[in-house]
């Protein structure tokens, strides 16, 4: 039996074989192609399977079909074969971190990246949503969704902050394609370019990232293992008079800090005397063995938005995210997301994200997280002491650790020598509004199973202590 392609099938097979002959030269442009019976017979295949990958190769632009004469090549490849490799001298910004998570190839190793393993998601029941996919009507898989998104997910999700002592109707939920698209929904709404917006130092880069792309000035409020710092949080409200506030309560990204419940209290009271909108983005609330206090629950979203996705926990792939806040901000945000998206999340993406939250094997999967999580964040904090590298907490869950080099190693010096041996890391200033950060790293803990990386995080240890002795002239 003849080799399948790397997809899977014979069709597969003759497509590949056909490209790299284009990418080679070896059939150049307007050049006619064998025909289909000779390719069928040269390769051991029926002849419509070799029609059917022609027919395909002409859709992709790559090959023509002329009546009577048969099928020439268009010209050369329209995208490379391969990947392009990653840049390791562009700037270590949130973009650089978000674009080598992203970009990486099969063989890259992730731990400075933002999600679980592929392997870890709930494969079989999100194969069961999408088998009942196939029985949904024809409007499910055709038409645009309603505005707000689908009221079954929706319904679901109120049903789940109530469990939390969160309680709201589905009218003050919105569907969001994602997590991201929610803050930015957000943004549009409360934002003027020069606005100032408060975010924790350090916070996940991406906040920082769409922060840029608004065009507001950021002010950085340290972390520490309570919550934000209150007093530099009440100097920051009255000196720089922020518009919002966007933070993690729940298992917060990068430091796996907790919010407590005093500093909750202080933050809300503050931000009603200052006239503050906070932002509370939920997405790792699952991870926590039990929950911690959340900004939007004692507030009653009276002047919190509380934000989330199921990215972390079901699937980065089926892109659904959601905003919770009062009734009135709903509705201009629908407005929004109908003007800048025409509508919130694919309704096939929202029917499978509320097809596994109501299945009950969800709750056991994300039990069985959170113990597989506990081992993990072990091991790498083992493998992290190895190295003379030091976790500033022990998180209660979650997935990562963030860590100081040792004897002043600079980060991203660490991070670029990593990324030559397909190893993306997550350098503390990317984290850092104030670039205070400079010794820190995020690691993620569960893409640190790799027997390879003890080894190559050592390497680049060596590498950047060399360079920091090389070029501190430089800095």
């Amino acid at each position: 039996m003849r080799e399948k392609a790397p997809g899977g099938s014979r069709i597969g097979l003759v497509m590949e074989s056909i490209r790299r002959r284009i990418a080679g030269r070896s059939l150049a442009h307007e050049e006619k192609l064998p025909s289909i019976r000779a390719t069928a017979k040269t390769m051991g295949l029926s002849p419509s399977t070799v029609a059917e990958a022609y027919e395909r190769l002409g859709a992709e632009g790559l090959i023509r079909s002329r009546p009577g004469s048969g099928f020439y090549v268009v010209g050369s490849l329209p995208l490379a074969l391969r990947e392009v490799a990653p840049r390791i001298d562009r700037a270590v910004d949130p973009f650089w971190v978000s674009r080598q998570s992203l970009d990486g190839g099969a063989e890259t190793i992730r731990p400075g990246c933002g999600w679980l393993p592929t392997e870890w998601m709930p494969d079989a029941a999100i194969r069961r949503a999408v088998r009942s996919l196939a029985k949904a009507e024809g409007a499910l898989l055709a038409d645009y969704g309603p505005s707000r998104g689908s009221l079954r997910l929706r319904n679901l999700l109120a049903r789940q902050f109530a469990d939390e002592g969160l309680r709201i109707g589905a009218d003050e939920i919105l569907l969001a394609s994602s997590g991201t698209q929610a803050i930015d929904l957000i943004c549009r709404l409360l934002l003027q370019p020069g606005d100032t917006v408060l975010l924790d130092d350090p916070c996940y880069f991406n906040f920082r990232a769409l922060m840029r792309a608004h065009r507001v000035d950021i002010v950085g409020v340290p972390r520490t293992k309570d919550g934000p710092n209150l007093a530099a949080f009440e100097t920051a409200l009255k000196v720089h008079r922020p518009r919002i506030y966007v933070t993690n309560s729940a298992i917060h990204n990068p430091t796996g800090s907790l919010l407590s419940p005093q500093v909750a209290h202080r933050v809300l009271k503050l931000a009603a005397h200052h006239d503050l909108t906070i932002v509370e983005d939920d997405i790792f609330s699952d991870f926590e063995p039990e929950p911690s206090p959340r900004l939007a629950v004692l507030d009653g979203l009276e002047r919190t938005v509380r934000i989330g996705s199921v990215s972390k926990t079901l699937s980065a792939s089926v892109r659904c995210g959601y905003i919770a806040a009062k009734a009135g901000w709903i509705e201009e945000l629908v407005d929004l997301q109908v003007a800048t998206n025409f509508g919130g999340p694919s309704p096939m993406a929202a029917e499978i994200v509320a097809h596994v939250l109501s299945d009950g094997s969800y709750r056991r999967h994300v039990a069985a997280l959170r113990t597989r999580l506990a081992k993990r964040r072990r091991e790498a904090t083992t493998l992290l002491a190895s190295l003379n590298i030091e976790p500033w907490i022990e998180p209660v869950g979650g997935f990562y650790l963030w860590s100081r080099l040792p004897d002043g190693i600079n980060a991203a010096d660490m991070a670029r020598a990593a990324l030559a041996d397909n190893v993306v890391l997550a350098p503390g200033n990317v984290f850092s509004a104030g670039q205070t950060a400079t010794e820190w790293m995020r690691f993620n803990v569960a893409q640190m199973a790799d027997p390879r990386l003890p080894d190559l995080l050592r390497k680049a240890l060596t590498s950047a202590t060399t360079n920091d002795n090389g070029s501190n002239a430089e800095r």
